[in-house]
């Protein structure tokens, strides 16, 4: 999210989690004032490479509840990270999947993050608009929770459904790039639909 009127419009339809990327080299790049939200959304930074020093000031700035970690973040990192931060902060661990992944890479990240996001391999750390193969999720060998991503519009919806009737802890669905008008401006009637479908599908 970017632009103030269109946070606030968001915000009323009462998403889970709302992401502001503070990465600047992302055309989503946000350093702008967070509009007053309900409650139940958790704001959340997605970073990229960034320290930890920077990454716990962005946290009390912005009263952040989540931060998503978007770039080579190591086992370690993220440890100091989570001794940095309030124990109620959640820390989402990103790796990249194209057709194939080594979920053995995982396992020590399971007692320092609180959720996975798997996202698309693309040459950006994410907003690339495309999907990866899904069927690679099968082999997912962890009760972790994880928010599924990565180029996930209108039309993957009916995909996505068939993912959440299956065991795999899907926490979330993370929508980005094909919900926007632009960068950073979401088109409020395709999220209201999205949001409305999922809900339909969990209930």
């Amino acid at each position: 999210m970017k632009y103030p009127d269109n946070i606030v419009e968001l915000g009323t339809l009462l998403p889970d989690y709302m992401g502001f990327i503070f990465w600047d080299k992302s055309s989503r790049y946000f350093n702008g004032q967070i509009p007053e939200l309900p409650k139940s959304i958790k704001k959340t930074g997605v970073f990229v490479n960034e320290t930890v020093e920077n990454i716990v000031q962005k946290v009390l700035q912005y009263d952040l509840q989540a931060v998503q970690l978007h770039g080579k973040e190591s086992v370690a990192f993220c440890a100091e990270l989570r001794k940095s931060l309030l124990k109620n902060i959640e820390i989402i661990k990103v790796f990249s999947i194209l057709d194939t992944f080594d979920f053995a890479v995982l396992e020590p990240f399971e007692l320092v993050c609180d959720y996975f996001l798997f996202d698309t391999k693309g040459k950006l750390p994410g907003g690339n608009g495309t999907t990866f193969d899904w069927k690679v999720l099968q082999q997912y060998p962890s009760s972790k929770p994880f928010f599924l991503s990565g180029g996930i519009g209108p039309e993957e919806l009916e995909a996505v459904s068939e993912i959440l009737k299956t065991n795999l802890p899907v926490h979330a669905i993370d929508v980005n790039s094909k919900f926007e008008i632009e960068p950073g401006l979401k088109n409020i009637t395709l999220c209201n639909d999205a949001i409305h479908h999922i809900a339909t599908i969990k209930q």
